[in-house]
């Protein structure tokens, strides 16, 4: 019988390890990820804007189900009541709106003729102060009717545009309020492993709750004083601006001169120089003082955020999704954050520069 021969095995030699990627490579390819979806981001602003208004309305109203199912109302009931609020919250601001818009067209259809008068004088009155036909040209194309015209048209456009989008808003809100009833039992399903990433979204969604009360309350202040300072001057509509000085609050920043504007316009055209200045200087003394100097103040240390980054969101969101990115920067924000610096621990330089001061108090 042939024997065989026990050959030894060889030692198979381990594969080399990848290198690894240098800080800065590591920072490009981030970066070369944040430009793509941002791109998809701006390519999808139509789905995507109403989808986040979804969600946040969503957030703001979750809360509603606790105290109910500790009642010992089924989940399926507290639901219930999570979509009839966000839909109450929801038809209120497609209602003021509508009336606010309507009412604008008809305004300006109404003085239409005394804004071209207005326009003659003061084209008249910049020749005769002898500032160049530049700034007189500039300054009669922005009030130019025919103009004014355009943007109520545009503004008509866009109103239908956001009730367009209204009807994938009610969808997305029941879907994410049942989904908010099976999340909340994540911790229940995967343990203390999921705790962190709990822990996160927790603190989003209070920050978010705590943002649109504070820009609520402030809202309804500005609102209503601005609304009785343009009533006491018969300036015409008082509703209507003062529904724009509400909605125009959620814009950090610069909702001031957007609620500005127009009632400044129609003073001007109904009152003349007097009555504009007057306007300009109310709500200088009100708006100003309340939205620009007290209110960052309060919506920073609401939601961690710094007064820089608030103004960039803005401005960020806005080229990125269109208008509702303006009202929605802050919680877009803030949701960014949760997802991209609080989950690493080595970002907590980040974190504090971004306006979170726990960022130095607590490593994780």
């Amino acid at each position: 019988m042939k024997r065989r021969r026990l050959v030894a095995p060889t030692a198979v030699a381990p594969e080399p390890a990848p290198p690894a990627l240098s800080p800065a490579l590591r920072v490009l390819i981030g970066l070369a990820a944040a430009v793509v979806v941002l791109a998809g981001m701006f390519f999808a602003r139509e789905v995507i804007g109403p989808l986040a208004l979804g969600a946040v309305i969503v957030i703001i109203c979750h809360p509603l189900r606790h105290p109910l199912e500790k009642r010992g109302w089924p989940r399926w009931a507290a639901t219930t009541a999570v979509i009839v609020v966000a839909y109450l919250i929801l038809a209120a601001l497609a209602a003021m709106l509508i009336y606010a818009g309507a009412q604008f067209a008809k305004l300006v259809g109404d003085v239409y003729s005394d804004l071209q008068a207005s326009v003659r004088d003061l084209t008249g009155w910049l020749q005769s102060v002898g500032l160049g036909s530049e700034v007189t040209e500039a300054t009669a194309a922005i009030l130019k009717p025919a103009n004014v015209l355009s943007f109520v048209s545009s503004l008509s456009g866009s109103v239908l545009a956001v009730l367009t989008a209204f009807f994938f808003v009610l969808a997305y809100v029941i879907f994410m309020a049942a989904d908010g009833s099976r999340y909340a039992r994540a911790e229940a399903s995967f343990g203390p492993a999921a705790r962190p990433a709990i822990a996160r979204f927790h603190t989003f969604n209070a920050g978010v709750r705590r943002y649109y009360i504070v820009n609520a309350t402030f809202g309804a202040i500005v609102a209503i004083v601005d609304g009785l300072a343009l009533w006491a001057l018969d300036v015409p509509a008082p509703i209507v601006w003062a529904i724009l000085a509400f909605v125009t609050n959620f814009v950090p920043n610069i909702g001031f001169v957007l609620g500005l504007l127009p009632p400044a316009m129609l003073a001007f055209v109904v009152g003349g120089w007097p009555l504009m200045l007057i306007v300009i200087a109310i709500y200088i003394v009100v708006n100003v003082t309340l939205q620009v100097l007290v209110q960052p103040k309060f919506v920073s240390d609401a939601v961690n955020l710094s007064l820089t980054l608030s103004f960039f969101s803005v401005i960020f969101w806005t080229f990125v999704i269109g208008p509702l990115g303006a009202i929605l920067s802050i919680p877009l924000t803030l949701l960014v954050r949760a997802l991209v610096l609080e989950g690493d621990p080595g970002a907590r330089w980040l974190r504090w520069l971004s306006g979170d001061a726990d960022a130095a108090v607590n490593p994780a």
